[in-house]
Order: C-alpha cells, then sequence, then structure tokens
C-alpha cells in the first residue's frame, strides 16, 4: 500500500507552514500598517484571525472593540469602510516587503514535498496573501526548490477563509475528488476550519507557526518546558478548531499521513 491508495492531493498553507517560521510577516506588516493610522497593536491582536484573507482580516481588527477605540482616538471618529479600504492599501506593499524577507523554507517542506511526489501525490496550496504579495514569495520558493501544482490566492474565490471554496477551487482545477482523498495543512485556525468545512483529512502545524509565533531559533532558545507548553497550547487550538491530526511542523508530515494510511514512510 502506497500514500497514493488512501490520498491525492496536499493543500499546504504557505507562510507558519512552508515558509516564515513562526508567521512574522503579516504581524510586522499590520504592526506596520495601523501604526502609520496612529493606532498601536499589540502582537496579540495581530495574530488574532491569523489565515483570513487580509481584507477580512483588517475588517476584523476594526471590529474590535478596543482597536476601535484607539483608533477614534487617534483619528477623532470612529472607524469607517473608508478606513477599512486605506489600511488595506497600505498593507499590500508592506505585506509585500515582509514576506520577501522570510521567504525562506521551514526545514524540511522541500524533502516532504518531493517524498509527497514521489509516492504520486498532488500539490497546491493557498494563502491569505493576494496574488501581488505573494509573487516574491513564489520566486523564492521556486529558487529553493519548492513549485507547487496549484496556488489560490486571497481574493480570487467569493468567499475565504474559513469557508472551502479556495479548496474546492483547487479540486476543481486539478480534477481531485472525493475531498476526503484531500490533505488540508495549515498552522492557522482559519485554515483548519477551512479544511474542515471542505471535509478534507486536516493537519494542523503547531509548532513552526502562528500559534507559537516564533522564529526556529528563537524556538530553539526557549527551555524545554516553556517550548513543550508553548507548542502543546497551539495544538490544542488547532485541535479545537477542528484538525484531524497535529504535527510540529511540515517536517513530521509524510510519517504522520503514513501511520493514517497505514504505510510505512
Amino acid at each position: 500500500m502506497n500514500l497514493s491508495d488512501r490520498f491525492d492531493l496536499v493543500i499546504f498553507d504557505w507562510a507558519g507552514t512552508m515558509v516564515d517560521h513562526g508567521c512574522g510577516a503579516p504581524v510586522h506588516a499590520l504592526l506596520e500598517a495601523f501604526r502609520r493610522h496612529g493606532v498601536a497593536l499589540t502582537e496579540v491582536d495581530a495574530r488574532r484571525d491569523m489565515g483570513k484573507a487580509k481584507k477580512d482580516h483588517v475588517r476584523a481588527l476594526l471590529d474590535d472593540p478596543q482597536i476601535a477605540a484607539a483608533w477614534a482616538k487617534a483619528s477623532g471618529h470612529a472607524p469607517t469602510s473608508a478606513d477599512c479600504e486605506a489600511v488595506i492599501t497600505a498593507l499590500g506593499p508592506l505585506m509585500r516587503d515582509q514576506a520577501a524577507l522570510a521567504a525562506g523554507l521551514i526545514d524540511g517542506a522541500r524533502a516532504t514535498v518531493d517524498t509527497l511526489r514521489a509516492a504520486g501525490l498532488k500539490i497546491a496550496s493557498s494563502t491569505g496573501y493576494t496574488r501581488e504579495m505573494m509573487e516574491p514569495v513564489l520566486r523564492r520558493a521556486a529558487e529553493q526548490g519548492y513549485a507547487p501544482d496549484h496556488l489560490v490566492c486571497s481574493g480570487e474565490t467569493l468567499f475565504a477563509r474559513p469557508s472551502p471554496l479556495m479548496i474546492y477551487k483547487a479540486c476543481v482545477d486539478l480534477a481531485v475528488w472525493p475531498l476526503s482523498r484531500v490533505v488540508k495543512v495549515d498552522d492557522a485556525e482559519a485554515g483548519v476550519a477551512e479544511g474542515r468545512a471542505a471535509g478534507c483529512y486536516t493537519v494542523g502545524v503547531a509548532a513552526s507557526g502562528n500559534g507559537v509565533g516564533l522564529s526556529a531559533a528563537a524556538l530553539a532558545a526557549l527551555s524545554p518546558a516553556e517550548r513543550s507548553a508553548r507548542i502543546a497550547a497551539s495544538g490544542a487550538a488547532l485541535r479545537a478548531a477542528g484538525a484531524d491530526l497535529v504535527i510540529d511542523s511540515v517536517a513530521d508530515l509524510v510519517p504522520a499521513l503514513a501511520r493514517v494510511a497505514g504505510v510505512s514512510a
């Protein structure tokens, strides 16, 4: 028995899953975009709705009562739809620049994809980034040997995460069905909920993503007890969002799927 007897397609998220250990790029971009409007977000604020399309993420932030109050104090009025659009406009180039800086593949990502392809599986990807934001990431990922067969970006389906439409689009374009033969891998709760809604086998990534929110070096520098506690808390949130399986990083995916499929890795 081979992995391809159980699965046909793996859909990977990007930041925190395949690149950008700790999912720092969108956090830095959001903090700067709001700072330019006189509002000091916290990192906790910025990470709370991670995984959503960036437009939805900004709207969720401005709907938060404390952030709305800070906006009103800075601008003299409650945030409006025009204010939301202004933040989104500022966010675009900031996201592009930050994503380009953080486009190094997470350890094990290339080997995982190569192994899955050798087993006969297709590789797709989806993201809360727009295609413009993704351009430098795609270029740098390809230079490192990772180029998925398919990409769906924010704004390319009518609804974004946690709706399943990006997954549906990938499956239609790649002629893959049923959805139970698709694996969705994501570090954010919104992405896990997306996979769950689509009926995929859904894998949460606990250590390298938004839930822990640290670079590989910063994570390694923690005491073993603190590191374990932070990864465990991240994993618990992903399970609560509907993950069928939780792993530390993409490097752990193939042996984990092999156990699920009953094959040797």
